[in-house]
């Protein structure tokens, strides 16, 4: 009788290991088609797939969508390209004009709500424009896991006509209160010599929880490699 019982008993023992080695092989599902975020679900999505009721201007860079403590959300950058605009006032008669935008909504059953809108542009530029948003942005993360999402939105926006370094940005939004790191990028002069990179961070930032601060520079530091 004891036999067959240490029997079952081993029985029993080899199955539920068999089951524990089972579970610890599963495999993690990940989302498809979802950019870089910390512990929120984001999903690209193109123009065809945006609500009646949300508006931009530009043509369409990048857009993203998830779910936060806000809603639904949507988040679009867009930009006007290379052009000569009536918005601004021309002194060159060879000058172009740039203009970037970036727009976050949260997307109800009746309409949509504008929750912040950023614009930059360059203006009158005579030689070089460079304005673009970076391509691995916008980024949604939650830092601070309060349920409201931050979104990083870096751009470079300059006139210039050398190789020297250009102004960079990088702005942080959580809701609608606004942080910005603003410097300059990296470019190599000669040999092992380089120029720009530098920062400077808002008084935002400068008193935002240490996680904003890390993530910032961190970021920052990425783009210079």
């Amino acid at each position: 009788m004891n036999r067959i019982l240490q029997t079952s008993g081993l029985f029993l023992l080899v199955l539920l290991s068999g089951c524990d080695q089972k579970q610890e092989a599963l495999p993690v599902a990940h989302p498809q088609n979802q950019p870089k975020s910390d512990s929120i679900a984001v999903s690209e999505i193109g123009a065809d797939a945006m609500p009646p009721s949300v508006s931009y201007e530009g043509m369409l860079t990048k857009a993203v969508r998830w779910r936060d403590d806000l809603g639904d959300n949507i988040v679009i950058l867009s930009a006007s390209g290379l052009q000569r605009s009536d918005r601004f006032r021309h002194e060159f008669d060879d000058s172009s004009d740039a203009e970037l935008f970036a727009y976050h909504y949260t997307v109800r059953p009746e309409q949509a709500q504008q929750v912040w809108k950023m614009y930059d542009f360059v203006a009158d530029c005579p030689v070089d424009i460079v304005a673009e948003f970076n391509p691995d942005f916008p980024r949604i993360t939650d830092l601070d896991h309060n349920g409201v999402a931050e979104v990083w939105v870096m751009y470079k926006a300059d006139c210039h006509g050398d190789v020297s370094p250009v102004t960079m940005k990088l702005i942080m939004y959580e809701g609608n209160k606004k942080y910005a790191m603003r410097g300059d990028s990296r470019v190599q002069v000669g040999g092992d010599e380089y120029a720009g990179g530098a920062y400077n961070l808002d008084k935002a930032f400068r008193s935002a929880p240490p996680s904003f601060r890390n993530y910032a520079v961190r970021m920052w530091k990425e783009q210079l490699r």
